[in-house]
C-alpha cells in the first residue's frame, strides 16, 4: 500500500499562484525594465507615504493619481527588492500561507491577503508620514497569515497539536478564542521569536533605488495584528456553542 502524501507537499493552488506572481513581477523588473523604467514602476506601484502628505520642501507629483492612492495599499506586496528578499518571503509564505489557504480556500484567502497587506501599509503610513522612500514586499500580509495560523494550528487535532491529524481535516479544527490563544506557552514562545526576529531584521536593510531601506517592521506588526483580530471575520469554521 502506498503511503499517503502529507498535505505539506500538496501546495494549495492559490499559494502556487501567489509565488508565481511574485516571481513574474520580479523577473519583469530585472529582465525587461531599464533602470529608469524600474523607478517609474516603483513610483506607480510601491507604497509611498508621501502620496498622502508631501515632505516639507519637496514638491513632487507621483504618477497614478487617485487610483494609485488606492491600489498601492496592496500592489506593493507583489514587489521585492532583490532575489534574497523574494526568497525569504516565499520561505515564510509556504508554511503559514498554506495552512491558512487550506482552511480559507481561494476567495477568503485572497481577501485576507488584501486586508492584511493594506493594514500593514496603513501602519507604515502612520509611522512614516510624508516619507518619499517606497515600501515593498509581502511581509505584512505574510505576518497576517502567521497570526491567523496560530489561532488553529496548535489546537487538538490540528496540524501542530499534541493529538494531531495528518489529513485535510487538521486545518478545519475550531479556532481557539483569542484570550486562550495568547495564554498558550507555545504561541507565546512563537511570538517572542517573531518579535525578536523583527527587531533583528529591523537593524538591517534592503537595498532599493540605490538607497539603504530599513525593514518596515511597523508594517509587519500592522499585518500581524490585523490577521490576529480579523481572523474570525474570514474563518469559515463555525465556533462550537458552549454546552448548556
Amino acid at each position: 500500500m502506498s503511503r499517503r502524501t502529507e498535505p505539506i507537499f500538496n501546495l494549495p493552488s492559490v499559494i502556487a499562484g501567489l509565488v508565481a506572481a511574485f516571481g513574474l513581477v520580479h523577473a519583469f523588473r530585472e529582465l525587461v525594465l531599464a533602470p529608469s523604467q524600474d523607478v517609474d514602476f516603483l513610483l506607480l506601484f510601491a507604497f509611498i507615504p508621501a502620496r498622502y502628505g508631501a515632505m516639507p520642501g519637496i514638491d513632487i507629483a507621483l504618477p497614478g493619481g487617485l487610483a494609485a492612492d488606492i491600489w498601492t495599499f496592496v500592489t506593493y506586496a507583489f514587489i521585492h527588492g532583490d532575489f534574497t528578499h523574494l526568497g525569504v518571503n516565499v520561505l515564510w509564505l509556504l508554511p503559514f500561507g498554506s495552512a491558512v489557504a487550506r482552511r480559507f480556500e481561494t476567495l477568503r484567502f485572497i481577501g485576507f491577503f488584501v486586508v492584511t497587506a493594506a493594514a500593514g501599509a496603513a501602519v507604515h503610513l502612520a509611522t512614516h508620514p510624508g516619507e518619499l522612500l517606497p515600501m515593498i514586499g509581502a511581509s505584512a500580509a505574510i505576518s497576517g497569515f502567521m497570526a491567523a495560523a496560530i489561532r488553529f494550528v496548535f489546537q487538538v487535532g490540528g496540524p501542530l497539536g499534541v493529538f494531531r491529524n495528518t489529513d485535510h481535516t487538521a486545518y478545519l479544527v475550531p479556532a481557539a478564542p483569542l484570550v486562550d490563544t495568547l495564554k498558550d506557552p507555545r504561541i507565546l514562545g512563537f511570538l517572542a521569536v517573531w518579535f525578536g526576529l523583527n527587531i533583528l531584521f529591523g537593524l538591517g536593510s534592503v537595498g532599493m533605488l540605490g538607497v539603504d531601506q530599513p525593514v518596515a517592521w511597523q508594517a509587519h506588526i500592522g499585518g500581524f495584528v490585523a490577521g490576529l483580530l480579523l481572523f474570525p471575520l474570514f474563518d469559515p469554521v463555525p465556533v462550537p456553542r458552549a454546552v448548556e
